[in-house]
């Protein structure tokens, strides 16, 4: 067993931590051995670990598939392989999805909403049309096989461009870059990817194709780890909603209403399903959501329909014929092929067959009235990774990091390695106050306790004039207290991150705060998208104030994941509240330190915090504004 590898191939000069980082992703790959890595703020994990594996995998035919959580996570790892790239030359492709990298997916109205299966459909009618003969079925895609490739191959492996930069490169030459992406992947060293095309079956059976390998023979690094978990238990979960049962109703406005068995119509099929979602709700719902028996909807089906299991098998698979017609139909009308009526039969389908063990059934009533499917068992998403040669998962807050790898399922002989910043510890300063608490019991027994909460908000806000960022645990609570802290912005920009803000509105958000360095206030969710993956260096953001522990909220949901990881690890409160909310504490005071010179102060208003301590170094404080003073002073 080797311990070294040559690491003359990094390009920067080496910070401490870095040649830990690099041997431990050195052994995970000689020893096949799963690794999991928590490496804080400045250790470079991104350009580290790319270092060696290259450096292992190039000697032994293997390939590295880096996944992503976010498109600026992607676009970093290109601006490393550069930087490697002029040291020992190195090719590594950007992939993203058709939405982003197919030109008529782009400015489509319709096939921007595609699902990857929808449009991947649509391709291949439009490409096979094209080599029928009809070009205007795609310019893109008839110029592609029509045009010599060797000057976008040296563009790519002479700029290894981000996957933006290749997009826009290969639509100017009206050329098809999500095409062309694909031809490239069986010549690439690296290639950069979001989590769907690895997690996702469908997705992943096509790339290993496009990449001409096995799983055995990629090396899979996952950053941004701490996402996946409950990222791999929402792409096995599923819904069916009250807005899609009417958009199936418009499917039979636009297609027909047949007889999908003796005496029941298809729209009254999808009637009886509107009452059965209605009296769930009526029944079952408590606050925002509710577990529904295992064998209530079927039940429900055969009583209202009265048919046996046998005769409700028969009508789902009438209507999954007819939603494979009106598919059909949509595509060669030129439309995105999607099916609501499809959709509905599929989901009953899983519905009635998904492991009870594995998932819970849940009624909800958000915008929309739905039931749920929801996978508890994140492992499930996660076992193809046991199949891969290794896979290196890596953040800079993924403690605890046993819970981690329990919460995937990956071996109990994985490693885990904990690198600290090389950042000074003392340019940064984390205090907690006692006096409040967001708890809901706590609100609920003391009045006063939303304007102490206020109270202390805004007096950070005037005693420390520098930039802020508020983290609330959610935003009923950022609604109810940043309301009363209006007044003490002392005529800084004061920005929101709102519900449901497209990332367009969010990105001018954070360019406004940013360019108010200094002078300006941010209001945030913690495990939010600004909590979260943006950085603030200098005084772009100094002091960080977190409005309460942001516990998940005790829904129906979140109870049945804890009982799920009780049962499975014996280890219920950790897995499933514990070590979710120390990770979105991380984030939120992660965004403080973000180089060797940043300072910043952190402080979290509530009590609860003392159960954190033994991961996040906190000191409590009577008096946050005097102690946040002294720490800048102390450190100018």
């Amino acid at each position: 067993m080797r311990y070294w590898m040559d690491y003359s191939q990094f390009p920067y000069q080496p910070r401490r931590g870095q040649e830990r980082l690099m041997q431990a992703v050195t052994l995970a790959c000689e020893n096949r051995c799963h690794t999991v890595i928590e490496s804080g703020t400045g250790t470079g994990k991104t350009v580290c670990t790319l270092t060696a594996a290259l450096e292992f995998c190039r000697s032994r035919g293997k390939k590295i598939l880096y996944l992503t959580r976010t498109n600026s996570q992607q676009r970093q790892v290109m601006t490393e392989l550069r930087q490697l790239s002029a040291k020992q030359k190195v090719f590594g492709v950007a992939l993203q999805g058709r939405r982003n990298m197919c030109p008529l997916a782009c400015t489509d109205d319709e096939l921007v909403h595609g699902n990857p299966e929808e449009l991947s459909k649509v391709c291949s009618d439009r490409k096979t049309r094209v080599l029928k003969g009809d070009e205007d079925a795609c310019k893109f895609y008839a110029a592609t096989i029509s045009q010599d490739l060797q000057p976008v191959l040296r563009f790519s492996k002479e700029e290894l461009p981000t996957a933006e930069e290749f997009t826009d490169y290969c639509i100017e030459r009206d050329m098809c870059p999500y095409e062309i992406c694909k031809i490239h992947l069986p010549n690439a060293d690296v290639v950069t990817a979001p989590y769907i095309m690895f997690f996702d079956r469908f997705i992943r059976h096509a790339l290993l194709d496009w990449m001409a390998c096995a799983l055995s023979d990629l090396v899979v690094i996952i950053d941004e780890a701490h996402n996946l978990p409950s990222y791999a238990r929402e792409l096995e979960s599923a819904e069916l909603s009250s807005i899609g049962l009417r958009m199936a109703n418009r499917e039979v406005d636009e297609f027909g209403d047949p007889e999908v068995a003796e005496g029941t119509s298809l729209r009254d099929f999808i009637a009886i399903l509107e009452d059965i979602l209605d009296a769930a709700v009526q029944e079952y719902l408590i606050d925002e959501d509710g577990i529904i028996p295992q064998s209530f909807v079927e039940e429900e089906l055969m009583f209202r329909t009265h048919k046996t299991s046998i005769g409700l098998k028969s009508l789902l698979s009438q209507t999954t014929n007819y939603g494979e017609m009106v598919r059909d139909n949509k595509k060669l009308s030129g439309r995105l092929p999607r099916s609501y009526v499809f959709g509905t039969s599929n989901f009953l389908t899983f519905w009635h067959l998904l492991d009870e063990s594995q998932y819970i059934k849940l009624v909800s009533e958000h915008e929309t009235k739905a039931i749920e499917a929801y996978c508890l068992d994140s492992a499930i998403a996660c076992r193809p990774l046991m199949e891969c040669h290794t896979s290196v998962h890596m953040s800079g807050t993924l403690k605890p990091l046993d819970e981690y790898k329990e919460s995937i399922g990956l071996p109990n002989d994985s490693r885990t390695v904990d690198i600290p910043s090389p950042f000074p510890p003392e340019n940064r300063l984390i205090l907690y106050s006692n006096e409040v608490s967001t708890k809901h019991d706590d609100i609920s027994r003391d009045e006063t306790m939303v304007d102490r909460i206020a109270d202390h908000i805004s007096a950070l806000l005037r005693g420390i004039p520098r930039s802020a960022i508020v983290f609330y645990p959610s935003y009923a609570l950022m609604e109810k207290i940043s309301s009363r802290t209006a007044d003490a912005s002392n005529g800084r920009k004061v920005f929101f991150e709102t519900r449901q803000m497209d990332q367009a509105s969010l990105m001018d958000i954070v360019r406004g705060f940013k360019h108010a360095s200094g002078n300006a206030v941010m209001h945030a969710i913690a495990g939010g998208r600004i909590s979260e993956g943006l950085d603030f260096p200098g005084s772009e953001m100094e002091l960080a104030i977190i409005a309460g522990v942001p516990y998940p909220k005790p829904t129906a949901k979140q109870r049945a994941l804890q009982h799920f990881c009780e049962i499975r690890f014996g280890k219920g409160w950790e897995h499933a509240v514990q070590a979710p909310t120390c990770r979105k504490l991380e984030q939120a005071i992660g965004r403080l330190i973000r180089s060797e010179t940043d300072r910043g102060a952190a402080v979290v208003l509530d009590k609860r915090m003392i159960h954190f301590k033994e991961v996040i170094e906190a000191e409590k404080t009577e008096d946050p504004v005097a102690d946040i003073l002294d720490f800048f002073a102390r450190t100018a």
